[in-house]
């Protein structure tokens, strides 16, 4: 059953937001983002379930789908688009999908949540299998688009997580892992960009990041597999080099010029070994 008041659509906590000073517009919106964190805390133990599922399903060589609408898609997008960079996996590993195509990025795509159909659509370009995994994220829990993409991923088999900000949500009655990170009333009324979009954010740093993890794609607490592209990035890899080899700079910046990647250059350091 649908929630009829749904804590998103909540009203602010706040009066009279055009009369306040910038300096108080501030300080109530950190405020209110202060309780996102205690939030997603009491939601860890079935985070932790949902990783688990993903890391097993990936192993066998699945991918992780994002699915969403607005906001929540393109959050979604970009986690997944930061993986690769970060972790060195091929860019169909983790794949963001919004609904209205990738128009809706940047430019809202008039009434495209609300076609149940398309999510599906969306993911059969993929070739989506039943070694594939799908996250739904909906700060509403209610979003169309999402809710018959989770429902149509169930019908083949394929198994399914959500992220939503409101208890009772349909896709959380859909989905076999669902995360509900309640965070309120945001301070501008149904602006769910806001908290909700923090908690979202936050969540799937949470996930992809232990999924990596535990996938073998850092090595201690370095990002080993990292791709090189820019200075920045090549500068931080000789310096890991450094300090897993305890060698200058010069010799490491060597062994990364051969080598092209921090791992190769660790693993061929201990193949001499």
């Amino acid at each position: 059953m649908k929630n009829k008041n749904p804590e998103t659509e909540q009203e602010s906590l706040y009066k009279n937001l055009d009369k306040m000073s910038t300096k108080e517009l501030l300080i109530n919106m950190n405020t209110e983002d202060k309780k996102v964190p205690d939030i997603i805390e009491k939601q860890i133990p079935k985070i932790e379930k949902l990783v688990k599922a993903i890391v097993k399903k990936m192993q066998l060589g699945g991918r992780l789908f994002y699915i969403g609408a607005g906001t929540s898609g393109r959050i979604g997008i970009l986690d997944a688009s930061e993986c690769p960079p970060t972790f060195g996996v091929s860019h169909d590993m983790i794949i963001g999908i919004i609904a209205g195509g990738d128009t809706a990025i940047r430019k809202a795509v008039e009434k495209a949540e609300d076609d149940t159909e398309q999510a599906w659509k969306d993911l059969s370009q993929h070739q989506i299998s039943s070694l594939d995994f799908v996250i739904g994220i909906a700060a509403s829990g209610n979003t169309p688009y999402v809710l018959g993409g989770l429902q149509k991923a169930k019908e083949n088999n394929i198994k399914t997580g959500s992220i939503s900000c409101i208890s009772n949500g349909l896709i959380a009655q859909e989905a076999d892992y669902p995360i509900e990170v309640v965070v309120g009333p945001e301070f501008l009324t149904g602006s769910t960009r806001m908290k909700a979009g923090t908690a979202q954010k936050l969540t799937l740093n949470m996930i992809s990041t232990s999924v990596m993890i535990k996938l073998g794609r850092i090595k201690g607490n370095k990002m080993v597999d990292m791709q090189l592209s820019n200075e920045k990035l090549v500068k931080r890899a000789i310096k890991m080099i450094m300090e897993e080899l305890h060698i200058e700079h010069d010799p490491a910046a060597e062994l990364l010029e051969k080598h092209k990647s921090v791992r190769a250059v660790l693993q061929a350091n201990n193949t001499k070994k």
